[in-house]
């Protein structure tokens, strides 16, 4: 081809593709983001969003989840007249499960009937609101809207139920570590359908995933609309630049790490298991601890094991774990600060629960791990799930055991005995999504991705100790995995 012709071709398919580029960008915008006009006469202000901060009582929570309100309103204060309203959800007490999210939905609605946008974020999140205002503009406040980073499931999987199981890449939910927000009209009918009939599942697992389905499947209303300026890129980093929100961390560090003696952790097996899972234990985190015992229900010194008197049952554990932790607080193992108890196909990353512990006062009632929820929005209570481990301070376990709560019976479910107990005495759960209950190809490889994991169970068609070499076994290693999974990404999009 000719040098003229081609140049003549090149501009050709230049323009062509610049065409069809506005094309798709115009059908982008149409599908409710507002043109200049129409935006100026329906203008959203400061005081037309409502922020939610999805915080926890637990006193390190509370002062982080403080500190975002305060730097949401100090942002505020420098260009605008009108203070936003800010709520911690840790603090509306009357709503038992506020940190669902759909029992306080009918109080939004009535309590901010003039808003036009609920806005969500976890207490981690950055906020730069000029630009959160900026990307809200481009949607109608007139209809219903669920904004947020889109995830989805690369495969169908057990903590979902398997929902959508022929093609489980089409339905989308928000990552709530980016922040995600419904329109106020959205609200609105939500609050409708809940004041007439209750949320049917008892079950809280991954909520995210649940509020999504809840939104555009059983209220029929719309799917989540992805926007860009909804991050999980650390704030520092040269990607944030055309973010409404950032990410600060997962994994906090409060000046001194936990030392391995003042962790003791248990691990709950039993005989058919000890060929099979203790040797996947002793060959990857066993070596990082300095305190551990084996409970099982057949002695084995070559382990060794500890039979503490409860026969082994198919499910619950709920007598060995009560055993467990009266032997705990015993003279018959050294007397330390944390008690970590955990199944015998746990995987875990012994340093980075050192890190994370830093945070916490053991002196408190600490009560600590990935936190599900049964019945909530019937007055149910929250637990802490065991497969991802389960972290007591000293003091919540004398307490527990004070009260003189204890198992129905031995095969009842630990987890969520645990969970009403620790409810009755007025110790809230704290929730960490480090822990997993689940191995990591049961999460959405995006949520992961911006994750420093403390703990994944279940060796289920799996190498276990190549999950932890990938996943846990050190700094380093995990962070040439994001780096792979952003290079592979890349490519991907290319």
């Amino acid at each position: 081809m000719p040098a003229g012709r081609r140049a003549q071709h090149i501009a050709a398919s230049v323009l062509f593709f610049n065409i069809i580029l506005g094309i798709a960008t115009a059908q982008d915008t149409s599908q409710g983001s507002l043109d200049s006009s129409e935006s100026q006469k329906m203008p959203i202000e400061l005081n037309d969003v409502v922020f939610v901060i999805q915080s926890q009582k637990q006193s390190f929570h509370a002062n982080q989840a403080a500190k975002l309100k305060q730097d949401i309103l100090q942002q505020a204060e420098v260009f605008s007249q009108y203070l936003p309203t800010v709520v911690l959800i840790h603090e509306l007490s009357k709503h038992e499960g506020a940190w669902t999210i759909i029992p306080i939905i009918p109080y939004l609605a009535s309590t901010y009937v003039k808003k036009s946008w609920i806005f969500f974020c976890e207490e981690q999140t950055r906020v730069k609101i000029t630009k959160l205002l900026e990307v809200l503009r481009r949607y109608d406040k007139r209809k219903e809207w669920f904004l947020g980073k889109a995830l989805h499931d690369e495969q169908s999987t057990i903590i979902h139920h398997y929902a959508f199981a022929e093609d489980p890449v089409v339905f989308k939910y928000p990552d709530f570590a980016a922040g995600w927000s419904m329109s106020l009209p959205l609200v609105n009918r939500l609050a409708k359908q809940l004041r007439n009939e209750k949320p049917s599942s008892d079950f809280t697992i991954d909520l995210k995933h649940e509020i999504a389905l809840f939104i555009s499947q059983r209220s029929k209303g719309p799917s989540l609309t992805p926007v860009r300026e909804f991050c999980t890129e650390d704030v520092t980093s040269s990607e944030a630049a055309n973010c409404a929100t950032t990410f600060h961390t997962y994994l906090p560090f409060c000046g001194k790490l936990v030392e391995k003696e003042n962790i003791f952790f248990a691990v709950k097996t039993c005989q058919k298991f000890h060929r099979e899972r203790i040797p996947i234990v002793k060959k990857t985190w066993e070596k990082e601890v300095a305190l551990i015992e084996y409970y099982s229900d057949h002695v084995d010194g070559s382990i060794p094991t500890l039979y503490l008197g409860i026969p082994n049952t198919e499910r619950g554990h709920c007598g060995k774990t009560f055993a467990i932790l009266k032997r705990f607080v015993s003279n018959a193992v050294p007397e330390v600060p944390w008690l970590m108890i955990v199944d015998d196909d746990t995987l875990i990353s012994i340093p980075r629960l050192q890190r994370l512990l830093s945070c916490y006062d053991p002196s408190e009632a600490i009560f600590l791990g990935e936190r599900y929820g049964y019945g909530l929005s019937t007055g149910g209570y929250s637990y802490i799930t065991g497969g991802g481990g389960i972290v007591f301070s000293r003091e919540a376990v004398q307490r527990l055991l004070h009260s003189g709560c204890s198992c129905y019976s031995n095969d009842a479910p630990d987890d969520m005995v645990l969970g009403m107990c620790f409810s009755g005495l007025g110790i809230p759960v704290t929730h960490s999504p480090l822990f997993h209950q689940a191995r990591p190809m049961d999460y959405s490889k995006d949520y992961l991705k911006h994750q420093v994991p403390i703990s994944f169970h279940k060796h289920w068609n799996i190498d276990p100790v190549e999950i932890y070499s990938t996943w846990l076994a050190n700094e380093d290693g995990f962070k040439l995995h994001q780096k792979a999974q952003r290079t592979k990404k890349e490519r991907e999009d290319l």
